[in-house]
């Protein structure tokens, strides 16, 4: 997909979707990582106060602690009445979903520091990225042999690639990621959300007509493969975590602060219906709402619906970014990650490569946050690497 001028942007995000991952068998000492008191009490902490948090901001939902620190299930009533079915098993969605607070505030927090925009810089630097990665993100690609005429694969990939990242991490204030649920006719968003620095929408959900709704403020637009239209023939991209959140992992790489309305997760949630049209088999409502429920319990995004309309609603016991620090570095060391254990976040780094010549960003027009994020990083550029097993990062660093 394209990057385009602010109105109506496309913005390509390279699949580096938040995965939760089970982990088992946990001891004090990994290699050469051992756990410090303080930092299981970091653990300890942020699991204490999550539980609270979903108990006061769920609207039912209960977490319940897990056979350590890291992992919770989050339990909806034994009232709920549960209408979505597998449809390969048939199997009707369960009430209760586990996560492992661990992997999410290390991926989470990983995101934040990096860009989730696919360039010809990462490909380029990513050890045989062309022969075996760019023709994935080419639709048909299959039939291009890997491939091994680069000059046809850089020609199809040029109208949507971008050289280097756009955009760096803490770049916009406060962003709104607008999703597509009939549940926006219920509350009248629209001035609130032309309220925000920047407004995220998805696919092709129409503005016109729906303005007192859904607000008319359009920054960036985020497509699927399926809604691309023309530009499906280009590029392809997985969309098995769906496209909300994909958008929320955008706005979290690029912003301050991020809030999500229009992705129905009141209770009574029991179908997929889009406020621009009917009603559509859909996701797994109830555990898209659990999921997002601990997004909101980790201080990542904070959830705008038809019961939580209020605009200064306080999301309480949500953890400080100190508590959360702590438990990042904690979390780490406990999963092996790259790097763990490091006040450095460079020590995250597994590949480094020197930055291709950019277009000079002038740091006087950037945020004070985004200009000391760069400095921090030191003009890095860090990409998070897909199916790495210790979550480490493609890093770009300045040539001078």
């Amino acid at each position: 997909m394209k990057i385009l001028q602010l109105g109506f942007l496309l913005t390509l995000v390279s699949g580096f979707s938040a995965i939760i991952i089970y982990i088992t068998g946990l001891s004090t000492h990994y290699g050469n990582y051992q756990l410090t008191d303080e930092d299981w009490q970091a653990l300890q902490s942020l699991q204490s106060g999550f539980k609270k948090c979903v108990t006061e901001n769920g609207l039912g939902l209960q977490a319940i602690s897990g056979k350590d620190y890291c992992q919770v299930t989050l339990t909806y009533p034994s009232d709920t009445d549960s209408k979505w079915k597998d449809p390969k098993t048939g199997e009707v969605e369960g009430l209760s979903f586990e996560f492992n607070l661990c992997e999410a505030v290390a991926t989470w927090e990983q995101v934040r520091n990096s860009t989730t925009i696919l360039t010809r810089e990462f490909i380029d630097a990513l050890p045989n990225g062309w022969e075996e990665y760019a023709w994935q993100r080419i639709n048909k690609g299959v039939l291009l042999n890997n491939c091994k005429n680069r000059t046809l694969c850089m020609e199809k990939l040029s109208l949507v690639l971008p050289e280097t990242p756009p955009y760096v991490p803490r770049q916009f204030g406060r962003c709104a990621v607008i999703g597509n649920s009939g549940d926006l006719l219920k509350t009248r968003f629209g001035k609130e959300i032309d309220s925000y620095d920047v407004v995220i929408r998805e696919n092709g959900a129409p503005i016109e007509n729906y303005t007192e709704y859904v607000g008319k403020k359009s920054s960036f637009r985020l497509l699927n493969r399926g809604s691309a239209k023309a530009l499906d023939k280009v590029v392809e991209l997985d969309a098995a975590k769906g496209t909300g959140l994909k958008a929320l992992e955008f706005a979290l790489s690029i912003c301050d602060s991020v809030d999500m309305y229009g992705f129905t997760v009141d209770p009574g949630y029991k179908e997929w219906t889009r406020y621009f049209s009917e009603s559509r088999k859909g996701h797994t409502p109830l555990h898209g709402r659990a999921y997002y429920q601990m997004m909101e319990c980790l201080g990542l995004i904070k959830i705008h619906s038809p019961m939580r309309s209020d605009p200064n609603r306080a999301v309480k016991w949500v953890p400080s970014q100190s508590a959360i620090r702590a438990a990042r570095i904690a979390s780490e060391k406990l999963l092996r990650r790259v790097g763990a254990g490091s006040e450095d976040l460079l020590s995250s780094c597994s590949i480094l490569k020197k930055q291709v010549k950019r277009k000079h960003m002038s740091i006087s027009s950037l945020r004070k946050a985004a200009v000391d994020h760069q400095k921090f990083v030191k003009g890095t550029t860090m990409y998070p690497l897909e199916h790495n097993p210790g979550h480490g990062q493609l890093c770009t660093v300045p040539a001078d």
